[in-house]
């Protein structure tokens, strides 16, 4: 994580960022630069198309970015979030260590071309035995713009701190990252944000009756947790909780119906949808958003060993339904069921799942965005879709026609776990529709929380996608 401060002037001697756009590009007047190079920069850009300019004097480096802005608004922050990570990377290359940015641009576009460069400058090394590749050289980034605050840059940090809690949770090992280590984990984040946290051992389990996590776990010799997180400030919004759920298998080999190979090299991410709904709700209680919100994380891996549960076998879930087994592949519904079932309890205004659910969903629309759909959630939807367009975590919504009831039901249970082999992520999502009785949003994230190689901002391995789509879900609340 970078560190970053505001300076009331530019020091000529030191490495300088001048971030501009295409109209202010003109505006330019001598100082860091002279009259040569503002020339040059204006032929590079107008006749070339050039928008990242550098000027290297030895160890003094000025860099010009220009964005040329969009007609739409939340494009153009996308652009700027895009340069500053481009930025990075220039300044990473030439181990440029501290760095000095200035701006005639909006204070709104430099937040974003900030947000940019912290979110690139992620990188997970725990691993790596040699020092020279561990090294991340820029560390250091000063603000000058007039109208841009340290309570603004805070704010980004915090949620890009937890974007980052996201990423390191999704990128450690299932070796490292099983239920039980997965809960601490979540024990230790409520510690650090004031949140209450609970978490539920096998025998607790057993004792609620939670059949969905309890048959998944039948293949594992690590036994699950159920965990509760809950931030209840004294004077928040909600009459009614938000409830978050998040899929939290920490490595799935797809059980009995077991993945091939190849598909399993990423399969530590399957606990991505937990990691995302704790990290966004440890940004919410350390920006103090005056917001009542539960998160729900049941948690085990999905292994064939031991007396693994088999296709074929009926499971009675925490809420009394038999469900069918056809695929044991299909394990995430089954825990995120019994979750769901149990969120009930809340009373909750909003139940929001978070899951990386269905290779369908990634078939669908690929690693551009989260495949969505509700049900009696259509304005809270609306509200996360413009969510997902600020943030650039955008949402693809699917129908949810009560044709695709058909595909889950079961000639001898009440409901079978998998559809038919078309709509995959739709007939999940009336999978775990069934569970629930108030206004409920799924969010199929297979697609986007995890790089197999670096784009942008987003380095290679697990993203954090989701969790600056919550928080500004959360801030802009309306219940």
């Amino acid at each position: 994580m970078l560190n970053i401060d505001k300076i009331q002037t530019v020091r000529f001697d030191a490495p300088v960022i001048i971030l501009c756009n295409s109209e202010n590009i003109n505006t330019l007047t001598e100082g860091v630069l002279n009259r040569h190079q503002i020339e040059y920069i204006k032929e590079c850009y107008s006749t070339k198309d050039i928008n990242l300019i550098p000027f290297n004097d030895f160890d003094k480096h000025v860099l010009v970015s220009i964005v040329k802005e969009d007609e739409i608004r939340y494009k153009t922050a996308e652009k700027y979030r895009r340069a500053g990570a481009k930025v990075l990377s220039y300044l990473d290359k030439f181990h440029v260590v501290d760095a000095q940015l200035d701006s005639p641009c909006s204070k709104d576009m430099v937040y974003y071309f900030v947000q940019g460069m912290l979110l690139a400058s992620y990188v997970f090394d725990n691993y790596k035995t040699d020092p020279k590749a561990c090294i991340h050289p820029f560390d250091n980034l000063h603000v000058r713009h007039p109208e841009v605050t340290m309570q603004g840059l805070d704010v980004l940090r915090t949620v890009v701190q937890a974007t980052e809690k996201c990423r390191d949770l999704i990128n450690e090992p299932p070796a490292v990252i099983n239920a039980e280590t997965l809960a601490e984990c979540f024990v230790k984040m409520g510690q650090e944000a004031s949140i209450n946290v609970e978490v539920w051992d096998k025998a607790k389990i057993e004792q609620e009756k939670m059949g969905g996590i309890l048959a998944v776990n039948q293949g594992s010799t690590i036994p699950c947790t159920f965990t509760i997180m809950e931030y209840k400030p004294e004077h928040h919004l909600n009459s009614k909780p938000v409830v978050l759920v998040g899929k939290g298998i920490t490595y799935d080999t797809g059980g009995l119906n077991i993945k091939p190979g190849d598909y399993m090299n990423d399969m530590k991410d399957d606990m991505s949808g937990a990691a995302t709904m704790a990290s966004a709700l440890y940004a919410v209680a350390r920006l103090n958003l005056p917001i009542h919100i539960v998160a729900l994380l049941p948690a085990t891996d999905n292994r064939p060993n031991n007396n693994a549960y088999a296709s074929g076998d009926i499971i009675n879930m925490y809420d009394g339904t038999c469900v069918e087994v056809v695929n044991t592949d299909a394990e995430g519904r089954m825990i995120l069921a019994d979750a769901l079932a149990f969120a009930k309890r809340y009373d909750p205004c909003v139940v929001i799942d978070a899951a990386t659910l269905t290779g369908a969903a990634q078939r669908a629309i690929g690693p551009f965005g989260i495949v969505a759909m509700h049900k009696d959630a259509e304005n809270f939807m609306e509200c996360l879709k413009a969510s997902g367009k600020r943030t650039y975590e955008r949402i693809a919504e699917f129908p949810f026609w009560e044709e695709y009831d058909e595909c889950i039901k079961s000639d001898i249970a009440d409901i079978k776990n998998s559809g038919e082999s078309y709509a995959g992520m739709i007939t999940a999502g009336k999978f775990l529709a069934h569970f629930t009785s108030y206004p409920y949003i799924h969010l199929d994230i297979a697609g986007v929380s995890f790089n197999n190689k670096a784009d942008f901002y987003n380095r290679l391995g697990a993203t954090g996608y989701g969790v600056r789509l919550l928080v500004d879900f959360l801030e802009t609340f309306k219940n």
